[in-house]
């Protein structure tokens, strides 16, 4: 309990005070993410190193924490994945590298963690039938996992607060199950990067001074790919709540990024595009354009992040395969409905002069006013 404590606060106190000092650097020499598509929603350049400063405090935290030795040897090697991560999602936040170099970088860490950590999933547990995996075959799947997953982080980090957010809930998830069970190195790492991902949220709420970038939101999905794939390995093996159908269980409690990233990859392809070209069809976009803002996006989000990980715990009884399918199945029902529903935002008609200085013959200004964004639209009324 301890170590969990100090390391809490010493991933905490260091990404709260680094921080600052980043914001004030890259405002200096000009490190910014420019406004330069219709994609992105900020207006104006903000620093997107916040990253950094997620690093600096939960690397600490680790290093003083940790027995690496005693307590959990793999954590070396865990180390060296968050390194290659840490140094790929730096480049591309400050000078931009192409997809392909990304994704190399992402195949090294996981490369390290399944080979050099012994991080894999062995065993489906029943999903489709299937129990017992060869080596090989787990090696591929656990590989694509941990692209699939840090790619999710990546794409759904489009709204200020969403990703840390979403990131804070389920290292929390995992933390406290290992926790519960006597797992301390594993809970030292979720709690640790909470406490990170609690500092840089403090920042990073709208209006958001500071992005995460690349370093940071990659980073969540390897320690979120981390927590995830040991839960779904252990879980049922634990005295205290053992997991029937952890793949589920652990599936749903990432559910919401993995999903989105694979819908959307999907209907990239399905386009004839390639899927890591950037479009608006995430569900953050979904959100923002039925009238959210980004605090209503974002809460919106970890709310059915929340309701989404107590349905996987509460109803693993049903087995992988169907919790899976059901899990799925909820996920697209929602979906659908954000395509149907029509935007939440309610227009306030004013009829005025909308330009002074200009002059349109037997025509009247319409000025519709957005109660809920309080942004408003300047049209023609025949």
């Amino acid at each position: 309990m301890e170590q969990i404590i100090i390391g809490g606060i010493v991933a905490f106190g260091l990404t709260y005070l680094s921080i600052p000092v980043i914001i004030k650097i890259a405002n200096v020499k000009k490190l910014f993410d420019e406004p330069d598509d219709n994609r992105k929603i900020h207006k104006s350049p903000i620093p997107s190193l916040g990253g950094l400063g997620m690093f600096i405090g939960f690397a600490f935290c680790l290093l003083i924490t940790l027995n690496f030795t005693k307590d959990a040897p793999e954590f070396q090697y865990y180390i060296a994945a968050f390194l290659v991560i840490f140094f790929i999602g730096i480049k591309d936040d400050i000078l931009v590298i192409s997809a392909g170099k990304k994704l190399i970088g992402q195949l090294v860490a996981a490369s390290i963690l399944i080979f050099k950590g012994g991080l894999i999933i062995s065993n489906m547990q029943g999903f489709l039938g299937f129990t017992g995996i060869d080596y090989v075959y787990s090696c591929i799947l656990t590989m694509f996992a941990f692209v699939v997953i840090m790619n999710a982080f990546n794409l759904i980090d489009g709204v200020d607060g969403l990703a840390a957010s979403i990131g804070l809930l389920s290292s929390l998830v995992f933390a406290t199950f290992f926790f519960i069970n006597g797992n301390l190195p594993y809970a030292v790492l979720g709690f640790g990067f909470a406490g990170s991902l609690l500092a840089f949220l403090k920042y990073n709420f709208h209006p958001a001074k500071i992005f995460m970038g690349d370093t940071g939101s990659l980073m969540i999905g390897l320690v979120n790919g981390i927590l995830a794939i040991k839960f779904i390995e252990t879980a049922r093996f634990y005295p205290n709540h053992p997991i029937t159908a952890a793949p589920a269980v652990g599936f749903g409690i990432i559910l919401l990024p993995l999903m989105d990233t694979l819908r959307v990859f999907a209907i990239r392809i399905f386009k004839g595009r390639s899927p890591f070209t950037p479009d608006r069809n995430h569900i953050h976009h979904l959100l923002l354009d039925r009238g959210f803002n980004h605090h209503g996006v974002t809460f919106t989000c970890v709310a059915a992040t929340a309701i989404i990980t107590a349905i996987s715990f509460y109803f693993q009884s049903l087995g992988t395969t169907y919790l899976i399918g059901a899990l799925i199945v909820f996920f697209f029902a929602w979906v659908y409905m954000l395509y149907l529903k029509k935007s939440r935002s309610t227009l306030r008609v004013i009829k005025g002069q909308a330009d002074k200085n200009v002059v349109r013959e037997e025509r009247t200004a319409v000025r519709l006013v957005s109660l809920f964004t309080r942004k408003a639209a300047v049209v023609d009324e025949e």
